[in-house]
């Protein structure tokens, strides 16, 4: 996954994700459709539109919380599906509701497919990136998933044919976390104005 953190000096307004799926999944989600040269883009875009129908009943995988409170989102756009060799990659604008300012460690982002019959991940912490009027007072962690061994092995031991348990995604899923300190940067920027007056 990459994620782009939409927003403003120490306020979110949204996500733009962008999800490469595997081979295997990709196979799947073209099966049966026409891919010649000459329907293709309006294939990947019925299939993206279709995609992005299912998502909207699950949260578009994407929660947004400060502490336990969820943040809203509205309704996804721009959803587009895009091919390179055997992966193809989705991606859509996530706006929120309403502005979500960002003053303490209480924001937190996870992605993730609830029954986890598909592992979403960030490769690494570069895969996130603030706007750069957010990064200039913004920061955030990407802390790893910690299942407990019990856990683990309740996930191993699920047969292929077990019912979703919406239970398990979650408990595999990283955090990533916010903060902004906007008081440094005006105490930054009130340093600078001095030193402008002092030149």
């Amino acid at each position: 996954m990459k994620t782009y953190v939409q927003g403003t000096k120490d306020t979110i307004t949204g996500f733009k994700q962008e999800w490469t799926f595997d081979p295997m999944t990709t196979a799947y989600m073209f099966d049966g459709e026409d891919m010649s040269p000459a329907h293709q883009k309006a294939t990947m875009q019925k299939v993206a539109d279709s995609v992005m129908k299912n998502l909207l009943n699950s949260h578009y995988y994407t929660y947004f919380y400060d502490h336990n409170t969820p943040i809203k989102y509205l309704v996804a756009k721009n959803g587009k599906l895009t091919k390179k060799g055997p992966k193809a990659t989705l991606s859509f604008e996530l706006p929120l509701a309403h502005p979500k300012k960002v003053t303490a460690d209480s924001i937190v982002l996870h992605v993730f497919e609830p029954t986890y019959y598909m592992d979403m991940t960030w490769d690494k912490a570069s895969d996130i990136v603030l706007a750069p009027a957010l990064a200039k007072t913004c920061s955030f962690k990407l802390i790893p998933a910690h299942p407990t061994p019990e856990e683990v092995s309740y996930a191993m031991s699920l047969p292929p044919d077990a019912d979703p348990d919406n239970t398990l995604g979650q408990l595999f899923t990283q955090t990533v976390k916010f903060h902004c300190n906007v008081s440094q940067d005006s105490k930054n920027q009130a340093k600078e104005k001095v030193d402008d007056n002092k030149k």
